[in-house]
């Protein structure tokens, strides 16, 4: 019922919200005799804090329209290359206007966005960065309450499937870059690929701050998967879609309690960001309250997952550790990354990472033993955080740079 109770509480709050989104727009439109009384911008600066804290966060658009290539403008257009019920493949298409020597020069990626609440777009400065240099391919997982009964169950097998999938359908001139999460299935699905000497295996794996072996450094996150028993996720945290939505029916881990989770994380820090917001607006720092309301679209902004494929992931990622102990079995073949013997690996941990501790990233590079040094490679990203891995201005000037010299060495 806690589903339910939500989309009622969404429901009633929704007139409030836009209440104070026209209320904020009466105290700030200089039309509005309002606007010119006392405390006017603050009782606006009131109303927006309301609007945003109470609003449905829809998913946001890529929005990238163009990128830089050798100091030339050359634009950008999403071309959606297969999909599929859970998934689509976006291809940033880059308009050459006719040059296609330039584009086969770049070298191509498939960057595995993760499926553990946030929308695709989470990755959008990590597309951005990548494009100039690149031609890049994103998955963007669909919101399973999106997605009919009718569909089928989507199994952690699966998601590897649709990986295999798409790697070859793009390779063998591919280089994949996974993001946290997908890093474990991506890691099996390249294995897989090896063990049956499959001729469609991408140049170079990026495994970027993912839970490889969680029992390294272990988190708060990592704790709360072994502390609770199987049975508490799945009676505890799985409901059922309301017929509001296509999939009514359907078991998920809802997007709302992942939000919920995210928040509890860090609730200091994210009551502060509201209380600097609401001064922002109040002293007319437009940048920063714009720079806020950017964040939060997208933070806020959350998708459902199917229930099959988000218990799965606690017992063989975070419960048993399958992937680093040899077990992982995937429709009855064992995963073994020691079987990689032609895919490069680079992988990138924050040393600040609140999310996958120090460790559980570096730990593919035991288990691909198969792998010479001279196809290795690791880097430690100093005073970065999760988000700053693939976000922010460490990204683009550190982590970034390093990722293209690696591909480009390796091509």
């Amino acid at each position: 019922m806690l589903y339910q109770f939500h989309e009622m509480q969404r429901a009633l709050l929704t007139p409030l919200t836009h209440w104070a989104e026209a209320a904020s727009k009466v105290f700030t439109s200089p039309i509005s005799p309002l606007a010119h009384t006392p405390f006017a911008q603050r009782i606006a600066a009131g109303y927006e804090l309301m609007y945003r804290l109470g609003k449905d966060y829809e998913k946001p658009e890529f929005g990238i329209k163009t990128t830089q290539v050798d100091g030339k403008e050359i634009g950008v257009y999403e071309v959606t290359t297969i999909k599929k019920p859970f998934c689509t493949l976006i291809h940033f298409k880059k308009d050459w206007q006719g040059k296609q020597s330039a584009a086969k020069q770049q070298a191509k990626i498939l960057l595995i966005a993760p499926l553990s609440g946030h929308h695709s777009t989470l990755l959008r400065d990590t597309v951005r960065s990548l494009l100039p240099n690149h031609d890049v391919y994103i998955t963007d997982w669909t919101d399973a309450r999106m997605v009919p009964l009718s569909e089928g169950p989507f199994h952690l097998d699966d998601y590897i499937y649709y990986v295999q999938e798409f790697i070859r359908l793009l390779g063998p001139d591919l280089h994949v870059i996974s993001v946290c999460q997908p890093t474990v299935p991506v890691l099996a699905a390249i294995s897989l690929m090896a063990t049956a000497k499959d001729h469609k295996l991408p140049k170079t794996m990026t495994m970027m701050g993912g839970p490889i072996d969680p029992r390294k450094s272990p988190t708060d996150v990592n704790t709360l998967a072994t502390e609770k028993k199987f049975s508490w996720f799945e009676n505890t945290v799985i409901y059922s879609v309301p017929h509001n939505y296509p999939a009514f029916g359907r078991k998920v881990y809802p997007g709302f309690l992942q939000h919920a989770g995210f928040i509890a994380m860090n609730p200091g820090r994210h009551a502060q960001s509201h209380r600097e917001f609401y001064m922002h607006l109040v002293e007319g720092d437009d940048e920063s309250a714009e720079g806020h309301r950017q964040f939060y679209n997208e933070y806020n902004a959350v998708l459902d997952m199917p229930a099959e494929y988000y218990l799965d992931t606690i017992k063989t990622v975070f419960q048993e550790f399958q992937l680093p102990k040899g077990t992982w079995e995937v429709g009855g073949k064992l995963v073994r990354p020691q079987d990689i013997k032609t895919v490069a690996l680079f992988t990138v941990e924050g040393e600040l990472d609140d999310i996958s501790g120090a460790g559980q990233t570096q730990a593919a590079h035991e288990l691909c033993s198969g792998l010479p040094a001279s196809m290795k490679q690791d880097f430690v990203a100093p005073q970065c955080g999760h988000y700053g891995i693939f976000s922010g201005r460490r990204w683009r000037e550190m982590i970034c740079p390093k990722i293209g010299e690696f591909i480009k060495a390796h091509s």
